[in-house]
């Protein structure tokens, strides 16, 4: 039984020193290649929910790369912006619309 043991250790031992040392010129796991991100928001036309909802980031190896996050959040978020100025123009066009028609259905009435 002692020997048997004995064995099992010298094998064991060996095996870990291989798998520490290298054991040979190929790595232990490849380099993978980066995911690179496949931008599906339109370029022609503004993102949609639909366009937002089909996103997928890459993943990096510790979460998801960092330049890849930025560059759709500030395309968003440019994009968000220059829909809120577009929204506040119309709205003060409307509200410019409705107060200067009110003031010509008075006048009109007057007659």
């Amino acid at each position: 039984m002692f020997w048997f043991l004995l064995i099992t250790m010298v094998v064991v031992v060996a095996a870990v020193t291989l798998a520490v040392v290298g054991g040979g010129d190929s790595e232990v796991l490849p380099e993978a290649a980066p995911q690179q991100l496949v931008d599906p928001l339109p370029a022609a036309r503004p993102a949609g929910q639909a366009d937002v909802d089909a996103l997928r980031l890459p993943v990096a190896a510790r979460g998801y790369r960092m330049a890849d996050v930025d560059d759709v959040l500030g395309r968003l978020g440019a994009e968000l912006a220059e829909r809120d100025a577009r929204i506040a123009d119309l709205e003060a066009a409307l509200a410019s619309a409705r107060s200067g028609g009110a003031g010509q259905e008075g006048e009109g009435d007057g007659s």
